[in-house]
């Protein structure tokens, strides 16, 4: 129902869900909606969340004594992307937002909870952006297909499987073994299935360091 699709009448089935703007986990209902605060979208959060987690690009936080969009403003019946704009032009919101927005923007379509909408009261909404560093996009759907295309991705996605799997943070030593796995995953199509076995196969996942004795004689 969430996703307006007919229900499936017994055990398993493959569907298809094209035609209900869905697919892959950019547009799944639970992401979206830990991206959005309780009244409403944030392009704000989705963009971070696309640079930080796909692309390893996360903008610094937020200065001091700056604050955040709020949602008593007077221009608050506005779309967001106007809403946004304004926000944007205050010069240290600027720099960061401008990264941040337009990724996030491309996402609207999908209302606070990852349900598929056009419009934001009376207002159509518009979903096209730009990824900074791989071009403009129309909607969601182009911008997933300049994500997956970019060259950031793969390395990030190595670093942040890696860095899950060890449990810790990568130090200068890891670098050799990311190096290899990424070149490793890519050449063999970029399956998911295969970057895991190159990382539960790797050295540093395999072995630790030894700790020094703490009873042993000075």
């Amino acid at each position: 129902k969430h996703y307006g699709l007919p229900p499936v009448s017994k055990g398993y089935k493959r569907v298809f869900v094209d035609a209900v703007h869905r697919g892959g986990i950019l547009r799944q209902g639970a992401l979206l909606t830990s991206l959005s605060y309780p009244t409403r979208t944030s392009p704000v959060q989705r963009g971070k969340w696309v640079l930080g987690q796909l692309l390893c690009a996360e903008p610094p936080p937020r200065p001091p004594g700056v604050e955040s969009l709020g949602d008593d403003e007077s221009d608050k019946d506005l779309p967001l992307r106007e809403r946004l704009a304004k926000h944007r032009t205050q010069p240290e919101c600027a720099a960061c937002h401008a990264s941040m927005d337009p990724i996030g923007l491309g996402f609207e379509q999908f209302d606070g909870i990852g349900q598929w909408r056009t419009k934001q009261g009376k207002y159509t909404l518009d979903p096209s952006g730009e990824l900074p560093g791989a071009g403009a996009f129309k909607d969601a759907d182009a911008l997933i297909g300049l994500l997956a295309a970019d060259s950031r991705l793969p390395s990030c996605m190595v670093r942040q499987a890696m860095t899950y799997a060890l449990g810790r943070g990568l130090l200068a030593s890891d670098d050799p073994h990311v190096v290899a796995i990424e070149k490793a995953f890519v050449a063999g199509g970029r399956r998911f299935v295969d970057l895991i076995t190159l990382i539960v196969t790797s050295e540093p996942f395999r072995m630790r360091r030894g700790e020094p004795n703490k009873e042993a004689k000075p």
